[in-house]
């Protein structure tokens, strides 16, 4: 490990309602201390970082945090909270460390899928879903407070690369003529029709208004969590329904879009949730359904992560990749 690199590391997981820090004693070693605070209670990345290392008596090496939005050029942008844009020099110096590196949230949750077990994993689309390739690109998606997206990259020597986006502000995969007019009311309400707006907590809350205007059943203003609690009501359990088949669409067009034939993962708070309905939906079907592609995405595995803090595991892998332990081993595949 490089000498100001030795210790302990801080690592962060932060989206707009959530910021969950904990601290990894060696690269390979599972995330000690995990804490959960609320976004909403800090001002930016440093504040939060330093109100969690305020309650720990060890001082850390180094810092690696996930945020949820775009992070390039020593700059960040938590999109989905009140956070301004903001400066990695400004964490370090405010968290007074000499290493830290800010990366996007899914970049880390991509970076964490060499280090997840089978336990960690729940296949969606049956127990019989291919093997994933070991050589291939596999791909990350998974709505919450928005809608993350990023890709893992083979390189040369057993090296993985995370390829970080914002897939989610692509437009919205509608297929069937409902799904259509629901993106039209979108549009016309939003000036835009993308996929986070659906496919995202508010966008789950959102849907399931929208579907009921389409229908001519005018709802009751419901938040995710009422509409996942109250799936005995039929327009609730429907808008769960649509969810899953267009989060199905948007899966599907992020596997042909990366190549990933080692596999599609899906991650984010929302999914853990409703996992009995997601297994029951149109989520494979509509994946699958690309003409003239379907062989191609049919033998493309989906599964969704179960594992608690995968973000955390990635952002440990990313400085374990940029700080290395000399003779150390790379992770590999062949626990996924």
């Amino acid at each position: 490990m490089t000498a100001e690199a030795a210790g302990p590391w801080l690592v962060g997981d932060v989206g707009g309602t959530n910021a969950r820090f904990a601290l990894v004693e060696t690269p390979d070693a599972a995330p000690t201390r995990v804490r959960v605070l609320p976004t909403r209670d800090f001002t930016g990345l440093g504040e939060a970082a330093a109100a969690y290392l305020a309650d720990e008596t060890v001082r850390p090496a180094a810092a690696c945090l996930a945020v949820a939005g775009p992070v390039g050029g020593g700059r960040y942008h938590l999109t989905n909270a009140d956070w301004r844009p903001g400066e990695v020099a400004d964490v370090r110096e405010r968290l007074g460390l000499p290493v830290v590196e800010v990366v996007n949230d899914f970049a880390a949750l991509a970076a964490s899928l060499p280090s997840l077990g089978p336990d960690d994993m729940r296949p969606v689309g049956g127990d019989t879903a291919p093997a994933p390739d070991g050589t291939a690109p596999l791909a990350v998606l998974g709505p919450g407070t928005g809608m993350g997206v990023a890709g893992l990259v083979p390189v040369p020597g057993g090296q993985w690369i995370p390829t970080p986006g914002e897939g989610g502000h692509v437009d919205a995969p509608a297929a069937t003529d409902e799904e259509i007019e629901v993106a039209r009311l979108l549009r016309d309400e939003c000036g835009v029709a993308s996929a986070e707006l659906l496919l995202s907590g508010d966008g789950l809350a959102r849907l399931h208004r929208l579907l009921g205007a389409v229908r001519g059943t005018p709802a009751e203003p419901l938040t995710a969590a009422q509409i996942v609690a109250g799936l005995d009501d039929p327009l609730c359990a429907d808008a769960v329904a649509v969810f899953c088949a267009l989060l199905g669409s948007f899966a599907g067009n992020v596997a042909l879009t990366l190549g990933a034939r080692g596999g599609v993962y899906l991650g984010g708070g929302i999914l853990p949730r409703i996992t009995d309905a997601l297994e029951a939906s149109d989520f494979r079907a509509r994946f699958e359904a690309k003409p003239p592609v379907e062989g191609y995405l049919r033998a493309i595995p989906t599964a969704l992560v179960v594992h608690p803090y995968p973000a955390l595991l990635g952002a440990a892998a990313h400085l374990a990749r940029t700080h290395p332990v000399q003779g150390a081993a790379a992770p590999t595949l062949e626990t996924v």
